[in-house]
């Protein structure tokens, strides 16, 4: 098993090279950029993505596009203003210089590499912050979204997914069916703005609050308040992002369970008159639940870093699907690679995680003869 982990941790390496290299040969071909945008917003052709794009605003601002707002309106050598005929090609060459491109695209990819081996995902262009700084700090958030809604959705879909299988065409399997494919067509922001408006003072009843993880005197209340207040914030988000998420794990756990309850072994388990319980807990259950178990920690990863971007726009939960999305949109390039680079290494080595957790439901699988 030692020599198959080592395997799989040496293919890590490549395959988070290819991943890299192609999403930066696609960021490369893909019109505009960082510098494009500073010039958009020089030269008022752009209003630009996010507040956020200029360092803030106010006496505290910073970064590439303050200085250069500085110098195109005077306090450059040119001392041109806006309205003017195009930018000096000064400042532009200064622009390439601040970013890193004035060099080849070959050598910033390697150096990009080399800084990412050590860990150092570099300063975002915008927000004048270090990228490890940004998503820390946003960690929170998604950490709330990933852990509640994986847990609760696990809690819940598998023993329904159980359940459907014993009572395989009952009404009690049709009726749970219908329910959460209805749920599964439900759009999760769709829902959210639903609950809002019924539960948090859009029309109707004002239980829960409308944004936020947490109160504005959060730090003023007491451990058991914090508490209380944490998982008030909470329920609107969870439950927006649990109506679509019992789907496809229910009907997996319960097709899982059918087609072994019709093997042989069960048959003969039940003909030598064991207990039902005793036969779907301690022989159908191991077998069944391989497939569930071993795919929860990519679940997790997908619940912790994708599809909660609405949900967070619409409860105002700065977390880092909103944190993406900017990035994105401003052509913030360290922050969109570094965050890339986090996340699929940490995709990658939850797969593993995924194969070992085969071995712990099952002993007898041995990853080490298949290969051989």
């Amino acid at each position: 098993m030692l020599a198959y982990i080592v395997r799989r941790l040496l293919l890590v390496v490549p395959t988070l090279l290819g991943i890299l290299l192609v999403n930066f040969v696609v960021i490369q071909a893909a019109p505009g950029g960082p510098i494009e945008k500073i010039l958009a917003e020089l030269t008022g052709t752009g209003a630009g993505a996010t507040a956020r794009l200029t360092g803030g605003g106010g006496a505290g601002e910073t970064g590439p596009a303050f200085e250069a707002r500085q110098q195109q309106q005077g306090g450059g050598p040119q001392g041109v203003y806006r309205g003017a005929q195009g930018l000096p090609p000064e400042l532009i060459a200064q622009l390439e210089r601040q970013f890193g491109f004035d060099r080849p695209a070959h050598e910033r990819f390697l150096k990009m590499l080399w800084e990412y081996l050590r860990f150092d995902f570099g300063t975002s262009y915008f927000r004048d912050r270090t990228v490890i700084e940004l998503v820390l700090e946003k960690m929170p958030v998604s950490i709330s979204l990933g852990v509640w809604t994986t847990l609760l959705t696990y809690l819940v879909a598998i023993p329904l997914g159980i359940a459907k299988a014993v009572r395989d065409g009952s009404r009690f399997d049709v009726w749970t069916g219908g329910a959460i494919v209805v749920g599964y067509a439900i759009p999760s922001f769709l829902f959210a703005l639903l609950l809002i408006v019924l539960f948090a003072g859009g029309s109707y009843w004002q239980l829960f609050p409308l944004r936020g993880l947490v109160s504005d005197n959060w730090r003023e209340l007491s451990w058991p308040e914090l508490i209380v207040d944490y998982l008030w914030h909470m329920v609107l988000p969870i439950t927006a992002m649990l109506v679509g998420s019992f789907a496809t794990l229910t009907m997996l756990t319960k097709n899982s369970f059918l087609e072994e309850i019709n093997k042989q072994y069960v048959i003969t388990a039940r003909a030598k008159g064991l207990a039902p319980r005793r036969v779907l807990y301690g022989h159908v259950f191991r077998n069944a639940m391989l497939i569930v178990i071993a795919g929860f920690p990519a679940a997790f990863v997908g619940m912790l870093f994708t599809g909660a971007l609405l949900i967070e726009i619409i409860f105002s939960l700065d977390g880092l699907g909103l944190l993406g999305y900017e990035a994105a949109l401003n052509r913030d390039y360290p922050l969109m690679f570094g965050t890339l680079y986090i996340f699929t290494l940490l995709g990658l080595v939850m797969k593993i995680v995924s194969d070992l957790t085969y071995v712990l439901v099952d002993p007898r699988i041995d990853f080490e003869a298949r290969v051989a």
